[in-house]
């Protein structure tokens, strides 16, 4: 067989690392796991990928790392094909995946040097090294994986992801079940990594790391990709911002010539909510509390806040499909 690689693009950084062209996945009992999707990743961006449980997210990660075979479409990993040029495009992938598969019986450093060696890398103890003392693992090199604790198996996994250097790197929930420390080891090395010029795609359930860390967010719910951007321009398209007042006496309901204003109550009445577009010129709030005093309605304090990433996260895969951007 011949395993020479053939690129497809050069490494251009204008030309995506990534290109996901009209990838399908239907199961043999009929369910459609992936629905046309399109996409395309930056080099030397970090890309987080969101959806609930069941979306699809794993599958497609599993598709593009060529462990899962898409029902319809292409893919193009780095400058090759993953169906044609499976060997070069794997070589260039590095994967942390949601469960601890690894061989027990191996040591620490048996582990990762062997999986260097599967890909075909000259040996390297110098930058192995490296990779073990920044994931806080040198300490623990020769040790038999299976006397790890589950935070420690966690690092080894990314150790072992990291072994073959690769120019993209998929974190598939990668904090789940970890100790805040390894979070944080784990985040300060994903960030040295990006600026070393690696592409980092990563899912995750807790949605503030994807707003701390993102370049950009796509959204995945049932199968369909729904939304693709830059994380400042997506914050700023379906943000809101809120201003509650907080009442000196309770209401009931909102008096109809209110109406013109977004207001909900809160807090049993005790609190009155206005939602504002951020993009809007004007916000009307001071038209709104010159409307309030001629309603004799007061206030005794307020405060504005803003909607996070998970604020919009949960508009819009609660959305009906039909109105989604």
């Amino acid at each position: 067989m011949n395993t020479r690689s053939t690129s497809i693009i050069s490494a251009d950084s204008s030309v995506p690392i990534i290109s996901v062209r009209g990838v399908n996945k239907t199961y043999a009992g009929g369910f459609r796991a992936l629905k046309n999707i399109e996409l395309d990743i930056r080099r030397g961006e970090i890309f987080a990928l969101l959806g609930p449980n069941g979306a699809g997210k794993t599958t497609l990660i599993s598709i593009i790392c060529g462990i899962v075979k898409a029902s319809a479409g292409s893919i193009v990993a780095d400058g090759h094909d993953i169906a044609r040029d499976y060997r070069a495009a794997r070589a260039s992938i590095g994967l942390v995946p949601q469960e601890l598969h690894t061989d027990a019986f191996e040591s620490v450093w048996a582990t990762i040097t062997f999986s260097r060696g599967l890909f075909g890398k000259a040996p390297n103890p110098a930058y192995l090294e490296k990779v073990l003392r920044d994931l806080s693992l040198w300490d623990k090199r020769g040790e038999k994986i299976m006397a790890l604790s589950g935070g420690m198996k966690r690092r080894v996994l990314i150790a072992k992801a990291l072994s073959h250097e690769p120019t993209i790197l998929f974190l598939d929930e990668p904090s789940a079940g970890v100790d805040v420390e390894l979070r944080h080891d784990m985040w300060r090395m994903v960030r040295e990594l990006r600026e070393q010029g690696t592409t980092i795609i990563l899912t995750t359930h807790y949605i503030e790391e994807a707003e701390d860390m993102a370049d950009r967010i796509g959204v995945i719910n049932k199968g369909e990709l729904i939304v693709v951007e830059d994380k400042e321009v997506l914050m700023r398209k379906l943000g809101k911002k809120q201003l509650t007042l907080t009442l000196r006496q309770p209401m009931t309901a909102i008096p109809l010539g209110l109406n013109a204003w977004s207001l909900a109550l809160a807090d049993n009445g005790q609190a009155l909510i206005y939602s504002f577009d951020t993009q809007k010129d004007e916000t009307g709030i001071a038209e709104l509390l010159r409307a309030l005093g001629e309603h004799g309605i007061e206030f005794k304090d307020l405060r504005s806040s803003e909607s996070s990433l998970e604020d919009i996260f949960v508009s819009l895969v609660h959305r009906p499909r039909e109105v989604q951007v």
